[in-house]
């Protein structure tokens, strides 16, 4: 169920490749996410996929006869090569990062919790973007929507963005529609809805939301989160076990409930996984122990499918609709 294999075009020798064990010791999320896409970019270009971030961004390389003035030289200052974007009147994405701040996600074994991976991935995802010159917002959920920034690509904002990204979640019980819902009544205009959450809470009504969100014209992208240990359930002996959300006490022997455990847990994900593909959702199941390299892979390989997919029906083909 988690993929902690290496993908084809990063290994073990890629020099952007970094544990998030050692990330976590970063205390800074601007610096965090900084670290890990310089490092990103240095991976791509020493690997077999050498160009895959040009193609995500819409650029092409530039040739005897091409205005200069177009030529992007941040772009020349990472790959010694010249590009000039394809389509300068194409509408900047504009990106909204959806964070769950419910107490289920406090949860950590393996020295720092799921808020803090999916805070770091967010922040990731959002320096990134912020870089390519697309307007970044953020809203904070539990049972409802408890901070909202809105996307915005002025000087210092992104500093803004990252202070908030860094706050430890305060929220209750995990609960997605109301989330979903007001998200979709908040958004005007057409833009990216990256969700990032465990997941681990009903579900009745999450073909409808994330729906909703789609026939208004969102393109949604979901990070199913979760600690190693949710998957495996790897706990030696017998002992009391707490529920974050609700507080309640319960005596589990992990033995005994093992097979019970990983049979609903896996019902819960296959069905998250279907809906998602159902609707045209790109849905991406990570453990709190995978690189955030792999994450920004997966995320440009989606993006870069769908524009593919778009152009093949003949819908828009500069960089991604806002």
């Amino acid at each position: 169920m988690t993929s902690k294999a290496v993908q084809p075009g990063f290994n073990s020798s890629t020099a952007g490749m970094i544990d998030p064990v050692s990330l976590m010791r970063i205390k800074s999320m601007e610096l965090r996410a900084k670290v890990i896409v310089e490092g990103f970019w240095k991976g791509i270009h020493r690997s077999p996929y050498h160009g895959f971030s040009v193609e995500f961004t819409e650029y092409r390389q530039y040739t005897a006869g091409d205005d200069p003035r177009y030529i992007d030289w941040r772009l020349y200052a990472r790959s010694d090569r010249f590009y000039i974007k394809k389509f300068e009147d194409e509408t900047n994405l504009r990106c909204h990062l959806l964070i769950d701040h419910s107490r289920s996600m406090r949860y950590g074994s393996i020295g720092y919790s799921k808020a803090q991976y999916a805070g770091t991935l967010a922040a990731t995802l959002g320096y990134f973007l912020f870089t390519q010159g697309d307007a970044v917002g953020l809203a904070t959920f539990d049972d409802q929507i408890r901070n909202y920034l809105p996307p915005r690509n002025r000087p210092n904002y992104l500093r803004r963005l990252m202070l908030a990204l860094e706050a430890l979640p305060d929220g209750q019980a995990t609960d997605l529609g109301p989330a979903l819902q007001r998200i979709a009544q908040m958004l005007t205009k057409r833009g990216m809805i990256v969700l990032i959450s465990d997941l681990l809470a009903s579900i009745d009504q999450l073909e409808s939301d994330l729906g909703c969100l789609c026939a208004c014209g969102h393109d949604v992208v979901v990070f199913n989160v979760l600690d190693p240990t949710e998957l495996s359930f790897d706990f030696g002996s017998p002992a009391l076990f707490r529920d974050i959300e609700t507080g309640r006490d319960r005596y589990v022997d992990p033995a005994s409930a093992l097979a019970d455990y990983k049979r609903k847990l896996t019902e819960h994900l296959d069905k998250v996984a279907s809906i998602c593909r159902s609707l045209g959702i790109d849905y991406h199941l990570f453990t709190t122990d995978r690189p955030f390299d792999l994450a920004l892979l997966d995320f440009l390989r989606g993006r870069i499918h769908r524009r593919k997919n778009i152009r093949r029906r003949g819908g828009s083909i500069g960089r991604m609709n806002a």
